[in-house]
């Protein structure tokens, strides 16, 4: 089966619709699949639902499909520095379910193992807990959170084969696994695909079993907070 594909556009052709439901790797603009969020955001496909951590910043990431009113829910567990997010919230024009980062990694990661749902004491006795159902183990109340299973998972990494076996580097390592699991079809962009055989099998971090499509490209580097000391005095 083909899985490198020309670029994001026709990677991602044939899977995008109206209404669909999107799983997104990254962490701040870390792991950010960009030129996959740029095609969808040029297809114009709307009211998506988003599980990611995050929405980006204004500018990158989901961020730009929020300026164009592409996202109608977002499933995260950090939404700040991104303006325009919190102007649709606070003005009622955009859903969100807020889940702590432990329980969203394991809801994504339990899709895309069959898990359907799994308890955790994590957000017991908080907004978080609200309408689920709550049961006692040995003592404990835990919360049934749900498993996510996507329509479409995009995610980013390092290196690629061409069977789809995924390389992420350092802290890019975030929700791009998990996100990429929980898709009925994955697409992930990658800054190298490399022959067969090449990559250490010890240095997988994504089998290609979960890995659909794939393309190569050029991703901008940013630096999400730039701090810089004041150089001492000799």
């Amino acid at each position: 089966m083909k899985k490198i594909y020309d670029d994001a556009a026709s990677a991602l052709d044939g899977l995008l619709h109206d209404g669909m439901f999107i799983a997104a790797g990254g962490f701040g603009l870390c792991g950010i699949p960009e030129l996959l969020l740029e095609a969808i955001r040029r297809a114009g496909t709307k009211d998506l639902t988003f599980a990611s951590n995050n929405a980006g910043v204004d500018d990158f990431g989901i961020g730009i499909l929020l300026q164009t009113r592409q996202v109608r829910k977002m499933i995260s567990s950090y939404v700040g520095e991104n303006k325009e997010f919190m102007r649709q919230y606070l003005g009622g024009e955009l859903d969100l379910e807020f889940n702590p980062q432990g329980t969203l990694a394991e809801r994504m990661r339990a899709g895309g193992c069959g898990i359907p749902g799994f308890y955790t004491k994590t957000g017991v006795g908080t907004i978080v807990a609200e309408g689920k159902e709550h049961k006692d183990f040995d003592g404990e109340t835990y919360i049934l959170e749900r498993a996510l299973v996507a329509d479409l998972s995009i995610v980013k990494a390092w290196r690629a084969d061409d069977t789809g076996n995924l390389v992420f580097r350092k802290t890019a390592r975030n929700f791009n696994p998990p996100a990429a699991m929980c898709g009925k079809v994955c697409v992930a962009e990658v800054e190298e695909i490399v022959p067969r055989g090449s990559l250490d099998p010890d240095a997988i971090h994504l089998p290609g079993i979960y890995v659909h499509r794939l393309i190569q490209g050029a991703h901008e580097k940013r630096i999400e907070q730039r701090t810089v000391r004041q150089k001492e005095a000799v």
